[in-house]
């Protein structure tokens, strides 16, 4: 799971790392997700997600909100967006990788004390069958991976349309 997860930041890194304003804002329609977007979207996910099973606060509220001022709930994590809120998700490429690389590292420093067995604890019982933390994990890693390639695949359009 480490390396999945150092994978994702590979990604994010490899497309927000020198990126322009115009670049992180990108959106290939009026409703399409901005790479902005998408990066902080899935470093919320993956912080909300990670510190409710590890039972730790999340990053977002170390700073890192304050930091964002997005002008969006402090809790929100993107799910369920207008294309207005969307749109409001503007932050520098430095912003988005550091708060990326602090989710990163507290969800290593987790993972690492994690057992086989732990793997195996039901997390949540609303659904059916229950979730286990490894499931929980593993549904993490395949929403910032979608989201990290959509991250990609924006950057791509982008740059076909001349954006750089």
């Amino acid at each position: 799971m480490i390396d999945a997860f150092g994978r994702i930041r590979g990604i994010v890194h490899r497309v927000v790392e020198g990126a322009s304003a115009e670049l992180l804002g990108y959106r290939a329609d009026p409703e399409a997700n901005t790479i902005a977007w998408l990066v902080w979207h899935l470093s919320r996910g993956q912080d909300a997600q990670v510190a409710d099973v590890a039972g730790t606060g999340e990053v977002w509220f170390d700073g890192w909100a304050d930091r964002f001022a997005l002008p969006l709930p402090r809790e929100s994590t993107g799910y369920g967006h207008t294309s207005a809120e969307v749109a409001s998700v503007v932050a520098a490429p430095e912003l988005l990788l550091g708060y990326h690389d602090a989710v990163h590292d507290a969800t290593v420093a987790y993972v690492q004390g994690l057992s086989g067995e732990d793997l195996d604890r039901v997390v949540d019982t609303s659904w059916d069958p229950p979730v286990t933390l490894g499931v929980r994990l593993i549904s993490v890693l395949g929403d910032d991976w979608q989201h990290a390639g959509q991250a990609a695949f924006v950057q791509g359009l982008a740059q076909r349309a001349g954006v750089v």
